[in-house]
């Protein structure tokens, strides 16, 4: 499974300790919030959870599908370090209910400790700004992809799946989108997504179903009201054993040239905007 980035006319790439940036042509941006492992020696010291625990609520593959926009930053550090789709009060998870019922600490970090995955959090969000500043500088209007994924076997590695009518192989979350603005653009893609033939079907993709989108499509939404188009996409780990980790790498190809699919469209719908 070769990495590729997508339609650039110009590109650059850094490695940031907290994330990775690429920067090209087109008003197209893409994070995968989730995808990161890493935690701070002082973190791992004390986190209760082992790998493939925190591995199963993290996002893992994301960061490949995010390769699809030329435009993208992608945070190394895991979601239980600091996460970046909640608010800040929110962004630390300390008792278990902020973590699925997770025990996440053998014993709860320091102020100092919580201040610098904070730090962390403020880095990132002035990162975005500065990013989203250009593209809206240079293009007048952008459109972000914020990849997720999501499990649907939480009752265990060998019980039926969740109930497919509430699950969707794709969530496409707009919760925060002002559809009277960008509602052709919205029905497009899920048009289009739906149309690619993956293997023979159609990807069963839904709009606000499971998910409608988090803090960060909010944040974008009321920092660029006019100008910034956010999916937030949840795609159901049927590409991968939850459980286990194990990926399909055929099935996350083929979830890519699906997604590859609907940048004409998009770039469509944008001229006309």
């Amino acid at each position: 499974m070769a990495k590729r980035q997508m339609g650039q006319s110009s590109s650059a790439s850094q490695v940031h300790p907290l994330w990775s940036v690429h920067e090209g042509g087109q008003p197209l941006f893409a994070t995968a919030l989730h995808a990161g492992h890493e935690l701070r020696e002082d973190l791992e010291r004390l986190i209760a959870l082992d790998e493939n625990s925190r591995l199963r609520e993290e996002d893992p593959y994301t960061d490949y599908l995010a390769t699809i926009a030329p435009n993208r930053i992608v945070p190394h550090r895991s979601r239980f370090e600091v996460d970046l789709n909640r608010s800040r009060e929110e962004a630390i998870y300390l008792d278990p209910e902020d973590a699925w019922g997770l025990k996440v600490w053998k014993q709860p970090p320091t102020e100092e400790e919580i201040r610098q995955s904070l730090a962390e959090y403020d880095a990132f969000y002035a990162e975005v700004r500065r990013f989203l500043d250009r593209l809206e500088l240079e293009y007048g209007r952008f459109v972000i992809f914020d990849i997720h994924s999501y499990n649907h076997r939480r009752r265990g590695p060998k019980a039926p799946p969740d109930d497919p009518q509430a699950n969707p192989e794709v969530n496409v979350g707009t919760g925060s989108l002002d559809r009277n603005r960008w509602g052709t653009l919205v029905d497009r893609f899920i048009a289009d997504l739906r149309a690619f033939d993956f293997h023979g079907r159609h990807l069963d993709v839904r709009e606000n179903v499971k998910f409608k989108g988090r803090h960060f499509a909010q944040w974008v939404h009321e920092h660029y009201p006019e100008t910034g188009c956010v999916l937030a996409l949840e795609f159901k780990k049927f590409f991968m054993d939850e459980w286990t980790g194990r990926l399909d790498p055929d099935e996350l190809e083929l979830i890519y040239e699906a997604l590859k699919s609907t940048l004409p469209g998009i770039a469509e719908e944008m001229a006309r905007l």
